[in-house]
């Protein structure tokens, strides 16, 4: 008999769980810890489903997120059956008091949250992997590329020899390094520094996380293609759809983005414009695995490559690139992975596939004693 699925309850949490050394750095951010957002939906059923979304653990913002799982959603979903998914996620999201106030932003990282909780549930319930319950898995071999040796707080030369060790040593097909300093000249030395280092046959991403603007870029690009770097990602502000459009008409490299996109409607626009290339959704900020299904499905119909942004460090993402047919390969950073019952892992550069029910987002008591920060203000 299926269990019972009705919400009993919602519960929000914040965690700040520490970064790979004692910060990290790329063209715009600073960072020392990852927050962990999220809601904790318990059914009448005794089923526990955890969801968040992944912020730069600043505590003031994340109450806000927390503040609206618990005051403006949590009241919507109560006494509903958390099975239906998407009747849910619509309810939430067309809420008119929320809605009226966002439509991105907070609300969305905030109703990412609820919806992956929901869908941790249905998985649970019928006691499956979420990858499994959404159809099975459309590869055998989702491969990996590692992002966290790249960061722009380390030396040319340490870049170098942990992308070398990633490829050589662990097995990682690819990496992805940080660009977009003040000194495109210098960026493009660590480019050359690290394809060095990984030879030929290595897959070479770089990111410059929105800060350098066309003209800097339309310089920059003729010496990304020397290096055959697959894609430059994030190459101008986010919003910038007509430059990111000229740019990837008049540039051989490939354009990457989504991670600041948060609808559906939003990657209808760049991909029609033609552009992006790489289609890079998160569900920590398109509201959930409800939104980030259309969006690779859209991506799909135009025959693009899906490559998800892991803010939640990919212990979602794993279900949903196994599941979709879109999905190309995916990002692994690990800074978060031990907070977790079902830990994501890569073995020779290849993700296992999960194995328990849910969406891999149970967190450990452990973990959340260890990191929790006080939820409202004092």
């Amino acid at each position: 008999m299926k269990p019972e699925t009705t919400i009993e309850s919602v519960e929000s949490f914040i965690l700040h769980v520490p970064v790979t050394g004692d910060m990290v750095q790329d063209s715009t951010h600073t960072v020392t810890h990852w927050g962990v957002v999220g809601a904790r939906i318990t059914t009448t059923g005794g089923i526990v489903g955890y969801g968040y979304t992944g912020t730069h653990a600043h505590l003031a913002s994340d109450r806000l997120i927390t503040a609206c799982i618990r005051d403006a959603y949590a009241p919507v979903i109560v006494g509903e059956d958390a099975c239906e998914v998407q009747r849910l996620w619509s309810r939430m999201y067309n809420y008119a008091p929320v809605q009226w106030v966002g439509r991105t932003g907070i609300t969305h990282l905030a109703l990412a949250a609820v919806d992956t909780a929901l869908w941790d549930i249905k998985a649970k319930a019928v006691e499956q992997p979420l990858w499994k319950l959404l159809g099975g898995a459309t590869t055998e071999r989702l491969a990996a590329y590692n992002t966290d040796g790249g960061w722009l707080s380390l030396d040319k030369d340490t870049v170098a020899e942990n992308c070398r060790r990633l490829v050589d040593d662990e097995g990682y097909p690819g990496v992805k390094i940080k660009i977009g300093s003040e000194q495109p000249r210098s960026d493009l030395e660590r480019v050359a520094s690290v394809r060095r280092a990984i030879g030929p046959d290595r897959r070479l991403a770089v990111d410059c996380n929105g800060r350098w603007d066309l003209p800097t870029m339309l310089w920059v690009a003729p010496h990304l293609a020397e290096h055959d770097v697959l894609w430059v990602e994030e190459p101008l502000f986010y919003d910038d759809l007509p430059g990111h459009a000229q740019l990837a008409r008049a540039m051989v490299t490939p354009v990457a983005l989504g991670e600041q996109l948060y609808s559906v409607d939003a990657f209808r626009d760049f991909i029609s414009a033609g552009a992006v290339h790489w289609v890079q959704p998160d569900m920590t900020r398109l509201a959930g695995v409800t939104e980030w299904l259309r969006v690779a499905d859209l991506a799909y119909a135009y025959r693009l490559p899906v490559v998800p942004h892991v803010g939640d460090m990919g212990q979602v993402h794993v279900h949903l690139a196994y599941a979709h047919p879109a999905a190309a390969w995916l990002e692994y950073i690990p800074w978060i992975r031990h907070c977790f019952e079902e830990p994501i892992e890569v073995e020779s550069g290849v993700y296992k596939k999960p194995e328990l029910p849910g969406a891999g987002t149970t967190l450990l008591p452990d973990a959340v004693q260890r990191y929790a920060q006080e939820n409202e203000k004092a």
